[in-house]
């Protein structure tokens, strides 16, 4: 009835019969950092950072998730456009990533659907550089028909251990309207999402396979005894968690 959710359905089908292997190699380095008690990251910019809000300190989610949020690239920052400007300004990225905590064994996913802009790239070329395992969100097709915007000449995917296509149209935006050429209705936000809550889910299904009593995930505040199952499992995990809690 509705062409959004055919063309979401149809997507997300894709991408589970298509990206089964890299969802796996996801899961498997996740579940091995969380024993090794390794930190975990996410990065996005603009809209694509989504994707680490959704992630990041709610109910049912990882608890040891390191949020990386960069303010000139937050949708709150005004004028918006401001955020275009500096997810392509070179050297920014670096500058995050520097300020970052990284350590040899840790695990960073990051979210471009085009894969081109430097704050991204440079994202994952600095965290390789300190021996963590990069894993992408992005859209092959997309980033294959655009030149980057980094002097290196290369896109998201060049840099990523694990690539995670998202399958979505070139543009994003997925449904066509009789009359107008543009499409609209992204699809990567709620396509990432069921990624990422894939990733989540596998990851903490294979720990309790492997005899884990109490994962590191957040129990709901609103639930009773909530917020004192979180403060165990914080100070469990503290050492790998650089957020304010």
């Amino acid at each position: 009835m509705y062409q959004y959710f055919d063309r979401v359905r149809a997507i997300l089908d894709t991408v589970e019969k298509e990206e089964k292997k890299n969802i796996d190699a996801t899961v498997s380095v996740m579940v091995n950092a969380i024993i090794n008690k390794k930190s975990l990251f996410a990065f996005g910019a603009s809209h694509a950072g989504i994707l680490t809000q959704e992630l990041f300190y709610r109910a049912g989610g990882l608890l040891n998730l390191n949020p990386i949020f960069g303010r000139e690239i937050m949708l709150d920052t005004e004028p918006i456009s401001h955020t275009s400007h500096m997810e392509r300004l070179v050297g920014y990225g670096k500058l995050l990533a520097d300020k970052t905590p990284f350590s040899d064994g840790d695990v960073l996913i990051l979210h471009s659907v085009s894969g081109r802009n430097p704050v991204t790239i440079e994202m994952a070329m600095e965290a390789q550089k300190r021996s963590v395992t990069t894993i992408s969100i992005t859209n092959l097709k997309y980033s294959k028909s655009v030149s980057s915007r980094h002097p290196s000449g290369k896109n998201l995917y060049h840099f990523s251990d694990i690539v995670i296509d998202n399958h979505g149209d070139i543009g994003d935006a997925t449904c066509d309207i009789e009359g107008l050429e543009q499409k609209v209705s992204p699809s990567s936000t709620v396509v990432g999402a069921t990624i990422v809550n894939t990733i989540v889910a596998e990851t903490v299904r294979q720990l309790v396979e492997k005899g884990m009593k109490h994962p590191p995930i957040f129990y709901s505040a609103n639930l009773d005894g909530g917020d004192e199952l979180n403060r165990q499992l914080y100070e469990e995990y503290k050492d790998t968690i650089f957020y304010r809690y």
